[in-house]
């Protein structure tokens, strides 16, 4: 007898998935497969179980869940793909569906649905709930809590430094460029404030005015990528219509996470035609602050190009290398900082196992790839890692912590080149 579940909802776009020929072209740069040589924990494998649930042939909850869950989304697989496949649109529809229809855990609801959902996009509410977290590490008494809770504890910053910008900051330097706007982002509002303020006070040194509006809330990244896509196309909108009636040359990121969510909001609210032309125009105007810095032929006031100052390296934030697809500008921003200081750092796109909050939904792979970050970070002798992603900082901060090796910091790309001013 036939017990295979009856077709479900339409939820992928099978023209999309359709384009993936299997050539296995993406083994390669796919971290989950790295790591544990399943077929199904590939992306062509993942596109096989997305079009097996749509089909009905299997059920949503079980197999096909957990390696969909598996996913990093870093988008790697998108880079090398020949077909153009678009991966991260099928992932995240199949996120959507998989939300509606799986069944979670008692604590994966609240992990997904309270702590990323309802108090991540919020800063004062992430400043609260820091509270108690600092501390206990304050206090020194982690080592009392179970794993998952002293890995999430070893992720927060030592210091939070409270450095908040101003609504208007003018340019410092001539020519004057035109005028931004700027993002301050979620994480970065609340742990790394001292990086706006230095990403705002690039832009100046660059010949920008900066416009940071109060009232811009969450790029949406964090519920897109975690299948919340209506919550998600909320967040779009209302930042759209923030920015909208600025009169903005561009609109400035340094969040690598956050940068690809924003340059896909025509993608997000594609199905919305009051929506989708302003969206278009708002898409248009995202720039990652490297690249902005690098069209201006930013170069800081002093290099620290001295060999005795030791060696620096390069980790490429996935959103920023895989779905924007830049890689070399922040690169030429520090060779022209470092000269020959800057090393390579091998397996330098491969994920570092934070993508977003996947580090506190799946710890046991997130760690895997944390251990191979490091490894690959410590062959380097590098004393300085360079990045552009706040979650990538915290996730090798950490791990470099845990390996004893303290004594290679972790920095912001924005921070290092603010140093040098």
């Amino acid at each position: 007898m036939n017990t295979a579940p009856a077709p479900t909802e339409r939820f992928l776009d099978y023209d999309k998935s359709l384009a993936c020929i299997h050539c296995g072209l993406c083994l390669g740069s796919c971290p989950t497969y790295l790591e544990t040589g399943n077929e199904n924990d590939s992306p062509r494998g993942r596109i096989y179980l997305m079009r097996a649930v749509q089909d009905g042939r299997l059920p949503v909850d079980g197999a096909a869940a957990r390696h969909i869950d598996l996913c990093l989304g870093c988008r790697a697989c998108e880079a090398v793909c020949p077909s153009g496949v678009q991966y991260g649109e099928l992932l995240e529809h199949t996120r959507a569906h998989v939300e509606k229809k799986a069944h979670r855990s008692l604590f994966q609801r609240f992990l997904r649905r309270v702590v990323i959902e309802k108090v991540f996009p919020f800063p004062t509410r992430m400043r609260l709930a820091l509270l108690p977290a600092r501390a206990v590490l304050a206090l020194g008494i982690e080592g009392w809590l179970p794993k998952f809770a002293r890995d999430a504890l070893s992720l927060i910053p030592r210091e939070m430094p409270r450095q908040p910008l101003f609504e208007l900051s003018r340019h410092t330097a001539e020519p004057r460029r035109g005028q931004v706007g700027f993002i301050r982002g979620c994480v970065m509002d609340v742990m790394f404030q001292q990086t706006n303020a230095a990403s705002v006070a690039l832009l100046n040194r660059a010949g920008y005015d900066v416009i940071t509006p109060p009232a811009q809330g969450c790029c949406g990244a964090l519920y897109s990528h975690g299948g919340n896509l209506e919550e998600a196309r909320a967040r779009a909108r209302r930042n759209i219509y923030i920015f909208d009636a600025l009169g903005l040359d561009a609109i400035v990121i340094n969040a690598a996470g956050c940068g690809s969510t924003l340059k896909e909001y025509h993608h997000l609210l594609a199905d919305d035609r009051d929506w989708l032309r302003r969206a278009r125009r708002f898409s248009a105007k995202v720039k990652d602050l490297t690249e902005i810095l690098a069209e201006a032929k930013y170069r800081p006031a002093r290099e620290a190009t001295d060999p005795s100052l030791g060696k620096v390296t390069y980790h490429d934030a996935c959103h920023l290398a895989h779905a924007q697809r830049i890689s070399r500008p922040p690169r030429e921003l520090l060779r022209a900082a470092v000269g020959k200081r800057l090393v390579d750092l091998p397996e330098s796109d491969v994920c570092c196992g934070s993508a977003g909050s996947y580090n506190l939904t799946e710890p046991e792979m997130a760690e895997r790839l944390q251990r191979r970050k490091v490894e690959n970070i410590l062959k380097t002798g590098a004393e300085c890692v360079v990045t552009t992603n706040p979650g990538c900082m915290l996730q090798m901060q950490a791990g470099l912590r845990k390996a004893g090796a303290d004594h290679v910091k972790v920095v912001h790309l924005a921070d290092y080149l603010a140093s040098l001013a």
